[in-house]
């Protein structure tokens, strides 16, 4: 997650020539920062297998990039024209193509009993659709690297979740992840200051 924002940067900088504001680059330092620290409360012990946690990072970040690269390219259908429905349909389509081998591979739990099935449908319709569907509502208001910035309080939603419902236990560490994470949200919420115009020559005071 923490990777996306700065791959949606790296594309909007390098491809869409847009430029990215201090503000935002702000609020990502603090949501990467918050995000480090909340991983950290929560690591107990070193790795005992630094190739497959290498391996693990790096898969994480080519998830992070393509997370990035499926809402630059939202955005930009958006932008040329193409209904919010049909942009977010169509990536979500394709996708949803390329994943039905691996459900026909591996999905036969899902089937095992009537508990996983309600599980699985209830992740598809709540957290899935509803949620990026939300999303998309967001990509035609706010570029990629804002949504994703945002979409940094996730793991801080997640953890409250835990603390709240399941009963864990967040060390100091960990609440000031939240805190940064909150002050993103806050500086990347605050409406941005207009420029003052100056008043023409032949303008009455």
């Amino acid at each position: 997650m923490a990777s996306a924002p700065i791959a949606s940067a790296l594309l909007e900088r390098f491809i869409s020539h847009s430029p990215l504001s201090r503000r935002w680059v702000l609020a990502l330092l603090l949501g990467l920062g918050g995000s480090a620290l909340l991983c950290l409360a929560k690591l107990t012990s070193a790795p005992e297998d630094l190739l497959s946690t290498l391996w693990g990072l790096g898969l994480g970040l080519v998830a992070g990039t393509s997370y990035a690269v499926y809402s630059w390219v939202a955005h930009r259908l958006m932008g040329a024209g193409i209904s919010r429905a049909a942009a977010m349909g169509s990536v979500f389509g394709a996708g949803g193509l390329l994943l039905l081998p691996v459900l026909i591979l591996t999905g036969a739990p899902l089937l095992a009993s009537p508990q996983a099935f309600w599980v699985a449908s209830y992740m598809a319709l709540i957290p899935m659709f509803a949620g990026y569907l939300l999303f998309g509502c967001g990509l035609t208001r706010v570029s990629p690297s804002t949504a994703t910035t945002i979409a940094l309080v996730e793991p801080a939603v997640a953890t409250l979740l835990a603390v709240a419902i399941v009963g864990e236990e967040l060390s100091a560490r960990g609440w000031a992840g939240m805190v940064l994470l909150g002050a993103a949200l806050a500086l990347l919420a605050l409406p941005q200051r207009l420029p003052a115009v100056a008043p023409s020559p032949g303008a009455q005071p």
